[in-house]
């Protein structure tokens, strides 16, 4: 596995995939977070980065699926799949190097944004007036969300060999479970709105930023992430390209 993680993010760095999706995260999120007056930490007037938690997700809505959109779609369009497949790796040590690949370029995007951090740190009124637990349970949040939506990447991948349509379909299967459910449960009151929340990831990501890790919160996404790798699993064991 290690052998393939090494491979696939060795292929981002020596293309402009990685360099793309790391400026195009900070420049919009750096925008939303400093320079739009409607949403700028500056004009806000308090020492929060709830903007670029707020904003991040649907940056990462969009960026990860153009990250994992060619890790099986393109293997299988270059008939290079079937030479991937016999080495002497199971399905998921294949699955899980790129997925890893994948995440890891992700999570990379977020690191730069600590400056955002020291930044508004530097900036309260006084220094350090901050709220530190919320700050480190939204970027835990943050991580958690990225490894849902790389993982609903590869599942979009693993399903078709055209990078477009994986694109597309992990963009919608992203958007479902990140806001899908949220939608459906403002049709509802009471009970049935909260516990159909509670089946979309933002309702856990919200929790989660407040500072508090609730086990349920991290069984929610590990289980969801399981899910969708046995899910992708199955698709190559099927064999039917």
């Amino acid at each position: 596995m290690l052998a393939i993680l090494r491979k696939e993010f060795n292929a981002f760095l020596n293309s402009p995939v990685a360099y793309v999706v790391i400026g195009v995260f900070l420049v919009a999120t750096g925008l939303f977070v400093w320079v739009f007056p409607d949403s700028s930490v500056l004009d806000y007037g308090y020492a929060d980065l709830q903007t670029l938690f707020n904003m991040a997700p649907w940056i990462f809505l969009f960026l990860i699926p153009a990250i994992t959109m060619r890790t099986f779609a393109e293997e299988k369009k270059a008939g290079t799949i079937e030479l991937l497949l016999t080495r002497p790796l199971t399905d998921g040590q294949i699955i899980g190097g790129k997925y890893l690949a994948c995440l890891l370029l992700a999570l990379l995007a977020l690191v730069p944004t600590l400056l955002y951090y020291y930044s508004v740190y530097q900036l309260g009124n006084p220094a350090g007036n901050i709220d530190s637990a919320a700050t480190v349970g939204s970027y835990i949040g943050l991580a958690l969300l990225a490894a849902v939506f790389a993982a609903i990447g590869i599942f979009a991948s693993a399903i078709t060999r055209d990078q477009i349509i994986a694109f597309l379909v992990a963009v919608v299967g992203c958007f479902l479970v990140y806001s899908g459910f949220d939608s459906l449960a403002s049709v509802f009151d009471g009970a049935p709105a909260y516990y159909i929340s509670q089946l979309g990831i933002a309702a856990h990501y919200r929790d989660i930023s407040k500072g508090l890790i609730d086990s349920r919160d991290l069984t929610y996404f590990l289980s969801l992430i399981a899910g969708l790798l046995v899910a992708t699993r199955l698709v190559l064991q099927s064999r039917n390209w």
